[in-house]
């Protein structure tokens, strides 16, 4: 077995590297005897001195915000796809809906987007070569990428969801304002999920279901592809109707019911104490990254 460590010490020797090349995103090092292993995302969510606390309310922590955040955007993308809900309130009210739940996505993932960057890595990162890309702030981490796209996607859901509140808007006008930008948010969040799956599964692939951050990243996932099918099905077609309205609709409510599961899990993820973890059967070292 291998132990979770926040931070390398400065006399650990690294045993193997792992993670979607170019990135590494699990160090395997040993010190006395012992295995222990580096995880880029446990280590950022849990900044030493950090685990334990409230599970549920920790207005303090920067992690509770995020969680918090991102499950009322969701919540308000699933109220604003119930069906009925439009019917009962009014299109304008409908899309006031979604334009507040983009507001909380941009707000959750403009936090998320400082969680990365004030990360600074494994120490002494700065001293080993094959760390320097995971230690820079910056583009040469997965976890930047992730989360720099994720807060452009908000952006553009800004964007088509204040202008989805509009009413007189022509097709073509629509097709300019609203979908566009909706299908770039989507392709911005199914980027971003894609890479944080990545992170977690430190390579393309992997079946982790005793990992609840393997789960989060699994549900955001789900939630993309579902906004994707959302963002197509939403097309204007040149008498004004959607593609296929009741599609768009449904994508829309079950990726905001995945985003709304993955961002409550983002709580009890924060609080979590240090797992044990399998030490790899096979030892990888690709070298300076």
């Amino acid at each position: 077995m291998s132990r979770i460590d926040e931070r390398l010490p400065e006399h650990a020797e690294p045993r193997s590297f792992h993670g979607p090349s170019p990135f590494v995103t699990r160090i395997e090092y040993d010190l006395d005897g012992t295995t222990y292993t580096w995880r880029s995302r446990w280590a950022r969510k849990h900044p030493p001195g950090s685990i334990g606390g409230s599970t549920w309310w920790a207005p303090r922590a920067l992690g509770w915000w995020i969680g918090v955040l991102f499950a009322i955007g969701s919540a308000a993308f699933a109220l604003g796809a119930v069906p009925g809900y439009v019917g009962g309130v009014g299109g304008v009210a409908d899309a006031v809906t979604f334009f507040v739940g983009s507001v909380f996505f941009t707000s959750a993932a403009a936090l998320q987007y400082w969680e990365t960057v004030r990360f600074e890595g494994p120490a002494p990162a700065t001293r080993r070569r094959a760390w320097r890309r995971l230690a820079t702030p910056g583009p040469r981490r997965i976890d930047w990428w992730a989360c720099a796209v994720q807060l452009v996607g908000t952006l553009f859901f800004n964007r088509s969801t204040a202008q989805a509140i509009a009413t007189s808007l022509s097709p073509e006008a629509a097709r300019h304002l609203v979908w566009r930008p909706d299908a770039l948010g989507s392709i911005c969040f199914l980027i971003a999920s894609a890479l944080a799956w990545f992170e977690v599964c430190h390579g393309y692939l992997a079946f982790e279901p005793k990992d609840l951050s393997w789960w989060i990243t699994l549900g955001n996932l789900a939630g993309s592809i579902a906004f994707g099918v959302s963002a197509v099905a939403s097309f204007v077609v040149s008498d004004g109707q959607l593609l296929d309205a009741e599609l768009s609709n449904l994508g829309t409510f079950v990726g905001a019911l995945c985003f709304l599961a993955a961002s409550i899990a983002l709580l009890p993820e924060r609080t979590l104490a240090p797992p044990e973890v399998a030490a790899p059967t096979e030892v990888s070292d690709p070298g300076p990254r």
